[in-house]
């Protein structure tokens, strides 16, 4: 088995949504009674082609229809942690998107509940430490943002973190000031999507204007020569999805991936899966892949995993601890 799946490593940008196999989607269409607008498993798999951000977010919320109740989120939630525990994983931290349900009428607490019944024994099942992250859609605007971050309040013991996703061009992250800064008077920790697709400023902005502790993508950072050394100078984690990068054809292949330009500038990089099941390969697979595409030293692999460890939230000492069992 290749290092890439074997090592120890935390996973900070996943989106659970984005973790539901084709199979599942079926299973729970059944359960439910919902209508698929795919013949079948193979026939929703080979859609998985995707022109742009767009185009996969088309996909992305037909399939999540199926997700109604509490249980459903259970076991999309625990089908990830199994796959994770095989992809070495050992801490995850969690992304998931409010919004994207309750517009579904799906409430909120059947939402929290199904997700966390899964992630209170996520340690002892699985041997995965996680938190939870709930994700404001951007192109909904900052009212929106707002109205739910009122709706969380109920909810906010289970809930670790903020951050902004969905469609990035357009919607800079300056917009979202406001209830980032609600967030983070809370105690809660902030990261937002930005540079996937939307330019350097939106980098800048999430760095400068929400106040972020990590930057989700990051990848357009290398346009921006004082913008790199702002990253590494304040150690100021990336959190990069390189499968994801290519399907979404914000890099044309992996070979022409930024991540040695910004190894290069001193950038802190970790390494993540995104949304797996729609874009070929879970956390354990980017990092082989990688390795392949990039002629990458195991060394380079090591640094990935402890980095992902020293990005993450968890507390100093399970860091290290952690940590020392790479390195």
């Amino acid at each position: 088995m290749s290092l890439g799946l074997t090592l120890p490593k935390a996973e900070l940008h996943l989106h659970i949504e984005g973790t539901i196999e084709p199979e599942l989607v079926f299973g729970l269409a059944r359960r439910n009674g919902v209508e698929l607008p795919f013949a079948t498993v193979d026939d929703l798999r080979r859609r998985y082609v995707f022109d742009d951000l767009q185009s996969f977010l088309d996909l992305y919320y037909l399939s999540m229809a199926v997700l109604r109740t509490a249980q459903d989120f259970t076991d999309l939630t625990d089908a990830y942690l199994a796959r994770a525990r095989e992809q070495g994983v050992r801490h995850a931290e969690i992304f998931f998107d409010p919004q994207a349900h309750v517009s579904r009428g799906v409430p909120l607490a059947e939402v929290v509940t199904g997700l966390t019944e899964s992630l209170r024994t996520s340690r002892e099942r699985f041997g995965i430490s996680t938190r939870l992250i709930a994700c404001f859609l951007r192109d909904l605007g900052p009212q929106e943002a707002l109205a739910t971050w009122e709706t969380l309040q109920p909810h906010l013991e289970q809930i670790d973190g903020i951050g902004l996703d969905s469609a990035e061009v357009g919607h800079p992250p300056q917009l979202f000031e406001p209830v980032f800064t609600r967030a983070r008077d809370a105690g809660l920790h902030v990261v937002a999507h930005a540079g996937e697709e939307g330019p350097p400023e939106y980098v800048w902005q999430a760095i400068d204007v929400l106040g972020v502790e990590r930057v989700d993508h990051g990848i357009r950072s290398v346009e921006d020569a004082a913008l790199l050394k702002r990253l590494a100078d304040d150690r100021t984690p990336l959190t990069v999805c390189p499968l994801s990068n290519v399907r979404l054809r914000c890099v044309p292949e992996l070979s022409q991936h930024p991540l040695p330009r910004l190894l290069d500038a001193g950038v802190l990089v970790t390494i993540n899966s995104d949304d797996p099941s729609y874009f070929g390969g879970y956390v354990g697979e980017n990092f082989t892949a990688l390795q392949e595409a990039l002629k990458l030293d195991d060394s380079v692999l090591r640094q990935f995993a402890a980095d992902s460890f020293r990005a993450s939230f968890l507390p100093e000492a399970e860091r290290d601890a952690l940590i020392a069992e790479i390195e």
